[in-house]
């Protein structure tokens, strides 16, 4: 059977945008369809599939177009692959070794670079395919430090880069990379300072803006500006105003008319992942827009924060379960409780949000330490006698289960390959019954169309098997790490902070005080 089932991969990205406006499309997508349309009629390759992706880099393998392509290339959906050059198939060399000469072979797939020459069947550029590559990847290592560096200079020339401003400011219309103060969302800022300064807490600050109906900052932007706003640390559920969300306004100095810029990049050229870089590399440039608080307030603010933070500091004792308390219903972290009368210590945690913003948005979740850590001690050790009681049998039962799923995996997995090896055997005699006009084309279309959907079939299951095998060893490992982890606390009769940050991911309360308790490894066997 002939392999000619061709696919065309487009790309276009923002570099390639940038040239279009100034007159050279030949870069754009339709013209990449055009000729590479073209080609493949010239060479008489079946076009069975367009995959394309827009304003993607070249560097990532994470485009929506590529991603899909590759899926179809593991379920043989065509045999070729015809792009405009291999930078539009990829920028980044470990993914032309890992693409072009690894996966794509061993799938019996081949790539076409229509311009560059490059093929995959042939060994001979194999080296130019690597030199290209290297390239490719030089010219996004430079792109990548020049717009550093020019963003870097519009930064300490005081130019705004960021894609949302700070709220309380707006993008000046005539001037993008000037702020101008938003006058509604500026009165609350000054408000809230006004506000922390008057003797209110930042949590009872919050609670004040969500029961008069003032959107958080993410919905103000979304729902009154307009803007494709998105803030990865809120949830989808958050419409009050939290603590941090008061706290980091109380914090920032754009309210003074400062622009603070270059706090975060990214790894590499080649990594999206950002890192906070310390503040001596922040960029600042001082009186670059219109402040909304006075210098001196923001002073005073700075002040009290820190002596409100040394008084806390001071009552804190409990901290075993810091940062692991959430409640059921909202799922917000839950606040330390403590006592009213007597030497008003720490007692237990209560629901964040019905603290500060009352029973309309949450029920009364709460819990005393005392009944949280015995609960939460009777529990390890509940889970570490299951070890001492039933060790010896219940690895006995984890190997047994395992080597008779193996064994049975494997089985199926012979079976399986037979019957792939028969049907190709039926195809090449096939084949053969048609060259020697024992049967007719017809006849012989239909036949091979069976047997190959027949192998595709085979396939499927030959993949699901494959998967079963390594969920199961997903789940023998998941059971050594369990035992692992318990074999120590069979006799703990006293309960740490390192013991519980070892051992549990979270720990939710329900409006009764019962707790669940998420384990970071339970035992995948127990019923």
């Amino acid at each position: 059977m002939d392999r000619n089932r061709a696919v065309l991969y487009l790309r276009l990205s923002k570099e390639d945008a940038d040239k279009i406006s100034k007159g050279d499309d030949s870069a754009s997508i339709k013209n990449q369809r055009l000729l590479l349309t073209d080609y493949a009629l010239v060479h008489d390759y079946k076009i069975v599939h367009v995959y394309s992706d827009d304003d993607e880099s070249g560097l990532y393998d994470n485009r929506p177009g590529f991603e899909k392509m590759m899926v179809d290339a593991k379920l043989n959906q065509f045999d070729i692959i015809i792009a405009k050059t291999q930078s539009r198939f990829s920028r980044n060399m470990e993914h032309i070794e890992k693409y072009l000469h690894h996966d794509l072979p061993n799938l019996g797939i081949r790539f076409i670079g229509v311009v560059d020459g490059v093929d995959t069947d042939n060994d001979d550029n194999k080296k130019s395919r690597q030199i290209n590559g290297l390239v490719n990847e030089w010219y996004c290592e430079d792109l990548s430090k020049n717009i550093r560096s020019s963003f870097q200079a519009k930064m300490r020339d005081g130019q705004f880069l960021g894609s949302s401003c700070p709220y309380g400011y707006r993008k000046d219309p005539k001037n993008h990379n000037h702020l101008v103060i938003d006058e509604y969302a500026a009165r609350v800022v000054k408000r809230i300072y006004k506000l922390y300064l008057s003797g209110y807490g930042k949590a009872k600050i919050g609670s004040i803006l969500s029961s008069e109906g003032i959107l958080i900052p993410t919905l103000y932007k979304r729902e009154v500006l307009g803007e494709n706003y998105h803030n990865s640390k809120a949830l989808d559920t958050t419409k009050t105003w939290s603590y941090q969300t008061i706290h980091t306004i109380l914090n920032n100095e754009t309210y003074l008319g400062h622009l603070i810029q270059n706090k975060v990049n990214t790894l590499s050229y080649k990594d999206k992942k950002k890192r906070k870089l310390p503040k001596e590399k922040w960029i600042i440039v001082r009186n670059t827009h219109e402040p909304i608080i006075e210098a001196e307030l923001f002073d005073m603010v700075q002040q009290l924060q820190k002596t409100r933070t040394r008084s806390v500091a001071a009552i804190e004792k409990n901290g075993i379960f810091s940062g692991l308390i959430y409640c059921e219903d909202c799922k917000h972290m839950m606040s330390r409780k403590y006592a009213r009368r007597g030497d008003k210590g720490f007692i237990g945690y209560i629901c964040r949000t019905y603290k500060t913003q009352g029973k309309r948005f949450c029920d009364s979740h709460s819990i005393n330490i005392e009944d949280l850590e015995e609960a939460v001690l009777l529990s390890i050790k509940t889970e570490a006698k299951k070890i001492l009681k039933k060790d010896d049998i219940d690895e006995l039962k984890s190997v047994k289960h395992y080597n008779e799923s193996k064994n049975s995996y494997e089985i199926q997995f012979e079976n399986i390959q037979q019957r792939i090896e028969k049907t190709e055997k039926f195809k090449r005699k096939t084949y053969h019954n048609f060259m020697e006009d024992l049967i007719s084309k017809q006849e012989y279309i239909t036949y091979i169309s069976q047997f190959d959907q027949e192998i595709k079939e085979l396939q499927e299951q030959e993949r699901v098997m494959g998967d079963k095998a390594d969920l199961q060893q997903e789940i023998n490992v998941q059971y050594d790490k369990w035992m692992e982890d318990f074999k120590d606390y069979i006799n703990v009769n006293l309960l740490t902070r390192d013991m519980v940050l070892e051992l549990i991911d979270k720990i939710e309360v329900g409006k009764d005080s019962s707790i669940t308790i998420y384990y970071k490894f339970e035992n995948p066997y127990a019923i």
